[in-house]
């Protein structure tokens, strides 16, 4: 049965359990994968792990300030090469696979098999203030890719880079013969000091008993009953709740601004060897091309206000 990837919104909900003891999140994501999909024209088998990184970094994010944004970078030596997914605290979400046109042979039991196509590697998760690099020193912490499976390695880091006991579980599927993401989101459920023992026997539990968060997507579950499959019987209440989707912050500003930064030499050799300059946004793929006009106009403000141009003080 073809399930329809046209379904309510994409959606992440942030909650505390057994008297605040217990942190949990969950989201569904299948539209913002959908169009990272689209965008980048990726194969079946490199979706399922950009839509991993993607849910995964969305959850990451939901503990951050207005300003911040979290990075999970993943350095496979696999077939996809590196996968990059940013995410912020106002649910907007963005990323790309290197080799987005990948797939690898099936798994024994006919799933596709992400932690090969991923491969061994390191996974980079950083935390820094807003969309403008450099406006906060930013926090990078580095663990080994246990898996390649992308929420094993999460929770990897989040328990030993951060300290912080985690259970991460991340879900895409894959609608057969058309490449249609049919379904995506993930859960993330944090023990905190306050938990006692039995609470977190009783998550052990509950969480390996869990369906597969593609099953729930698939069934319509939304982020509620989500957290009610991780928690079990554990009374919880909500926080927070965003909207998400795909959203890159690249302009022709921001290109411009790029292109400055690149120093007017090398605008001059542009405009010597092609004329015009050519610039494409690795995370949604969108391309901004500058005419010869606009380049000469970029050198010619750099070069007026230029400090070297500048009469000497008298």
């Amino acid at each position: 049965m073809k399930h329809s990837t046209t379904s309510t919104p994409d959606r992440l909900l942030q909650a505390v359990a057994a008297d605040d003891g217990v942190r949990v999140v969950a989201a569904t994501t299948t539209h913002l994968v959908q169009e990272a999909c689209r965008r980048h024209g990726s194969w079946k088998t490199a979706t399922v792990a950009l839509g991993r990184a993607l849910t995964g970094a969305a959850l990451l994010a939901s503990s951050l300030k207005t300003s911040e944004r979290v990075t999970v970078h993943i350095e496979g030596r696999g077939p996809v090469g590196a996968i990059t997914a940013e995410a912020n605290a106002r649910g907007e979400v963005r990323g790309y696979v290197r080799h987005p046109q990948t797939d690898v042979p099936l798994r024994s039991d006919g799933k596709l098999d992400v932690g090969a196509a991923v491969g061994k590697g390191v996974l980079h998760v950083i935390r820094e203030g807003g969309f403008e690099i450099g406006l906060m020193e930013a926090y990078r912490g580095s663990v080994p890719l246990i898996s390649g499976e992308i929420a094993e390695d999460l929770t990897y880091y989040l328990s030993h880079s951060e300290q912080i006991p985690s259970a991460m579980s991340l879900g895409v599927y894959m609608e057969a013969g058309d490449g249609v993401v049919g379904a995506a989101g993930g859960f993330l459920v944090q023990v905190l000091p306050e938990a006692d023992e039995a609470t977190i026997a009783h998550l052990e539990r509950t969480v390996a008993a869990a369906p597969p968060i593609t099953e729930l997507v698939r069934a319509g579950a939304t982020p509620e009953d989500i957290i009610r499959q991780a928690l079990g019987a554990l009374d919880w209440r909500p926080l927070t709740e965003r909207p998400l989707g795909f959203v890159c912050t690249c302009s022709l500003e921001r290109t411009e601004r790029l292109l400055v930064a690149l120093g007017v030499d090398e605008m001059r050799g542009l405009l010597a060897e092609q004329g015009q300059a050519e610039l494409t946004c690795h995370y949604c793929n969108a391309i901004y091309r500058l005419s010869g006009d606009d380049l000469r106009r970029l050198i010619e403000a750099e070069t007026v206000d230029s400090p070297s141009s500048s009469a000497p003080n008298s």
